[in-house]
């Protein structure tokens, strides 16, 4: 496997046979959780921003390799979208006084970025569907990423309105 490839399938996982998508997330939660712990806030922002850039380029070269756009085992970008989730929803998540604010921004970041990916609607949906290259590849789920960390917060604020 060339490093082109094992980046844009983030490690591998995109070749998952089934749901490269959802796979590709789930194992880029884990990596994003422990960047964000052990280096910080600040680190996570930087890198997903690095991956975005570095992210486009490198799908525009595969894309004109293979001639196909946006093919499934890409998942580098699922990663990227699911780390601006999580920095959202858990930047959210150290303001609430309730117990396990940080558990449920974990939770809520990842169903509802994979909820904007897969539904994609709005201006996520017409990225995915008129933007060709890295850059509709990238964007469309950096603002599927944004867009779940929103809600991920709004709900987030709810609880805490309960509680």
């Amino acid at each position: 496997m060339t490093l082109q490839k094992l980046f844009l399938t983030f490690g591998g996982s995109g070749l998952s046979p089934k749901a490269p998508g959802t796979v590709g997330t789930l194992v880029s939660l884990p990596v994003g959780l422990a960047i964000l712990y052990y280096a910080g806030m600040e680190t996570l922002f930087m890198l997903t921003l690095a991956i975005i850039i570095i992210g486009i380029f490198e799908v525009n070269k595969y894309e004109k390799e293979t001639g196909l756009h946006d093919q499934q085992h890409i998942v580098i970008d699922e990663a990227a979208g699911m780390w601006l989730s999580l920095m959202i929803a858990y930047s959210t998540a150290l303001t609430m006084p309730y117990l396990y604010a940080e558990i449920l921004a974990v939770i809520f970041s990842f169903a509802t970025f994979r909820l904007f990916d897969i539904w994609k609607p709005s201006t996520i949906g017409w990225i995915d569907r008129e933007l060709k290259g890295g850059l509709g590849v990238m964007l469309d789920d950096v603002l599927a990423g944004v867009a779940g960390g929103l809600l991920s917060s709004i709900i987030l604020m709810g609880i805490e309105k309960l509680y």
